[in-house]
């Protein structure tokens, strides 16, 4: 994907990659954070063109990985407390 291009929704995540919605919320939550994707309201969200990211073209495979990583984080940090 390309910077300024619209990621999928989080429903449209959700289907996709099977993950539980507040699993794919979290995981866009901290891309935000990073700079790698950008928020616009109700438009949705966007792959970012911040510094870090000026150059990088993200494709759907690099934001799934992402994702799962993430995922896999959290899925372990929830099963210590557990």
């Amino acid at each position: 994907m390309q910077p300024g291009e619209r990621l999928p929704t989080q429903r449209e995540l959700v289907d996709r990659f099977g993950y539980a919605g507040q699993t794919i919320q979290n995981g866009l939550a901290i891309l935000r954070a990073e700079g790698v994707i950008v928020s616009s309201g109700n438009l949705g969200n966007f792959v970012g063109g911040g510094k870090a990211q000026e150059d990088m073209r993200l494709d759907i495979k690099e934001i799934r990985s992402q994702i799962q990583a993430l995922a896999e984080r959290l899925e372990a940090l929830e099963s210590r407390s557990a």
